[in-house]
């Protein structure tokens, strides 16, 4: 564990852009939506684009905005079928990312106990919590240890879970 954050909105822009930009292997998001991070960073999708292009796998899985999970969170933060909107709101921002060969995108339906951004052996953890806000609740900066150690481990594991039962989005061009 590198550091805690009392709330996502008090991780600084500047890990949010190192995490990505450092990518050698993968990257990963795991939200409902995440619209949060291309507006946070306008050059994200840039980014993510630059670094497929560079043989980085970049993974993105997105809430299915018609699924009960994300209508259930919508309902548990009070603001109903806006969550919904949100993915729809993000897959716009990523619709330049849709052709780009090493860019794959899913929708999941599952539950979220936290979202997940991961690249290479570093993630942040954005913890949720009942009737609040993703940006309201911890996260947590940690690297993978080389001496041991699982906890990094549980949650990249939990990532490639949630993964492995997501459904293409982009008219089954998504493969892996």
């Amino acid at each position: 564990m590198i550091h805690i954050y009392p709330r996502r909105s008090a991780v600084p822009v500047e890990l949010w852009r190192r995490l990505f930009e450092s990518a050698e292997r993968r990257i990963g998001i795991l939200a409902y939506a995440g619209l949060f991070l291309p507006e946070l960073e306008p050059r994200l999708v840039k980014i993510l684009k630059a670094k497929a292009e560079a043989g980085v796998r970049v993974e993105i899985l997105l809430g299915d905005p018609k699924s009960e999970a994300v209508a259930q969170r919508g309902a548990e933060e009070g603001i109903g079928d806006a969550m919904a909107s949100k993915v729809y709101n993000v897959l716009a921002f990523y619709d330049p990312l849709k052709n780009v060969d090493g860019v794959h995108a899913r929708f999941h339906d599952t539950p979220l106990y936290n979202s997940i951004y991961l690249s290479d052996d570093e993630m942040l953890v954005n913890t949720h919590a009942y009737g609040f806000p993703a940006a309201h609740c911890p996260t947590f900066h940690m690297r993978r240890l080389s001496s041991g150690g699982d906890l990094f481990d549980t949650y990249a594991d939990s990532f490639d879970r949630v993964w492995s039962s997501g459904k293409p989005i982009w008219g089954g061009l998504v493969a892996g």
